[in-house]
């Protein structure tokens, strides 16, 4: 695979990553008059429950569903000038011209006027798009195992990229797939986020990590693994290095984790098979989620990984994808327990959501 770093106009940098080394040469500049990026995203600490929220007024003015031929992630034309400059490419990553963190944000005082129990900062960071193919109507589960083993790759490069940024703690890569779930721009993409702290989910899952070891002398997520895969109910793909089951306190109405069968701490520790088999491995899990309701199914696919600096024996990389879908004309809406008490309440059991999907890979 190649790799070539460019710059857009505004200053921000963008990476072609062409999986024949032998492609054209990636100098096409880009010739759009756009201001530079002014980031003045924040983060500040709830006083309550101790979380970090991010605040990023600025991105009240991102691109929200363009047509077709207006989009931004598409290769540029001689009519129409995009994020991308060439006219063709395998995958590519750009900074987000509206990120949520960024570096070089300005500093702010240490806490909020007239609240010294609520500490703020600049929300430094990065956040980074990627395209997973310049074809527009393409999906994720569409593309070819080659192409995904590429995808795996460029998350490993950048979450290697993104941990040596001063002030980053985690980074998260992830996609968004369908209206449902909040996608603004349909052209087959993902994000990757440099967080400033360390997520409130990872610290609850690294605690619970830490206990489980103490009092048993192993991994929690090795064991739920080894006991999924020797009772096998809610299974549903399964190979030499990776499984994919739906969790046994499953919250979503379509709610999988992937995880391969080793403890690694991110993406970027995975072997050369590792990655072979997680393509195929992925793309029969994607078959299953657009087979259970006969349409493509809307949903969020993250890599929780361990933080940069903590926690790195304890975590154990595994890929989550959730869909808030429960029909196929009937999404899951967030009610009262969840919204305000984040108490979760399934409509199925996730023996149910197994079987469901194990007949969608094979038909109905």
């Amino acid at each position: 695979m190649r790799r070539t770093v460019r710059q857009l106009a505004d200053g921000r940098e963008i990476i072609y990553f062409d999986e024949n080394p032998d492609t054209a040469p990636r100098t096409v500049a880009d010739t759009r008059d756009i201001p530079p990026v002014q980031p003045g995203s924040e983060i500040r600490r709830d006083p309550l429950t101790g979380e970090w929220v991010a605040m990023a007024a600025h991105r009240q003015t991102r691109t929200y569903k363009p047509p077709a031929n207006a989009c931004p992630l598409c290769p540029s034309t001689p009519e129409y000038a995009t994020e991308i400059p060439e006219h063709d490419y395998d995958v590519v990553v750009f900074e987000n011209r509206f990120p949520s963190f960024a570096e070089g944000v300005p500093d702010l005082p240490s806490t909020v006027d007239g609240l010294p129990m609520v500490p703020r900062a600049g929300g430094v960071g990065r956040c980074e798009v990627v395209c997973f193919t310049s074809e527009h109507e393409r999906s994720f589960g569409e593309l070819s195992a080659a192409r995904v083993r590429t995808v795996l790759d460029v998350w490993a490069d950048r979450t290697t990229a993104l941990s040596e940024i001063p002030g980053v703690r985690q980074v998260f890569p992830f996609e968004n797939r369908g209206e449902e779930i909040g996608v603004t721009l349909q052209h087959p993409h993902g994000q990757i986020y440099g967080y400033p702290f360390v997520t409130p989910k990872t610290e609850r899952m690294l605690r619970v990590a830490k206990e489980y070891r103490a009092e048993h002398g192993s991994q929690v997520l090795g064991d739920v693994l080894a006991a999924e895969r020797a009772h096998g109910e809610r299974v549903l793909v399964s190979s030499r290095y990776w499984t994919a089951f739906v969790p046994p306190a499953a919250r979503w109405p379509v709610h999988v984790q992937l995880a391969p069968h080793r403890q690694v701490p991110d993406v970027p520790a995975l072997t050369e098979a590792e990655r072979d088999d997680f393509a195929v491995v992925y793309l029969r899990l994607l078959g299953m989620l657009d087979g259970l309701y006969d349409r493509p199914l809307p949903y969020v696919a993250g890599w929780n990984q361990a933080p940069v600096y903590e926690g790195r024996d304890l975590a154990w990389l595994h890929l989550e994808v959730l869909s808030v879908l429960r029909a196929r004309d009937k999404l899951k809406y967030l009610a009262g327990s969840e919204s305000g008490m984040a108490v979760w309440v399934n409509d199925s059991t996730p023996e149910q959501i197994a079987q469901r999907l194990r007949c969608a890979g094979h038909g109905g």
